[in-house]
């Protein structure tokens, strides 16, 4: 069974960088695909950047060039490092994993960008 818990959340002023943590247990970590989503007030989830084992990124159009992806294989860890952010930035940050299908989440950590 796979557990993934975040980290690193907080509030910041719009301009401001946060990293976020997710760290995993379980024995497929390393040839899973990784990532954070985002959820804001009213709205659905939305991916905002994942990495494959295969390290194949892929970033919402609104943080590109601001957002980094990041994994450590022998610490079973993802990170997100965001940068330049905005207030409409602001959401829960969940962490994920996807294994052929089957998805695993963190339980979230909330990120508020003011201006």
């Amino acid at each position: 069974q796979v557990q993934l818990v975040e980290s690193g959340g907080g509030l910041v002023q719009a301009g401001g960088s946060l990293r976020l943590s997710c760290a995993a247990s379980g024995t497929i970590f390393s040839v899973s695909t990784v990532g954070w989503y985002r959820q804001a007030p009213g709205k659905q989830r939305e991916l905002v950047a994942s990495l494959t084992h295969y390290c194949s990124t892929d970033y919402a159009d609104s943080v590109k060039d601001r957002f980094t992806i990041s994994r450590d294989n022998a610490k079973k860890t993802v990170h997100l490092q965001m940068d330049s952010l905005k207030p409409e930035d602001t959401a829960i940050y969940y962490c994920n994993l996807r294994f052929y299908g089957t998805n695993y989440w963190g339980q979230g950590t909330q990120v508020t960008v003011s201006s």
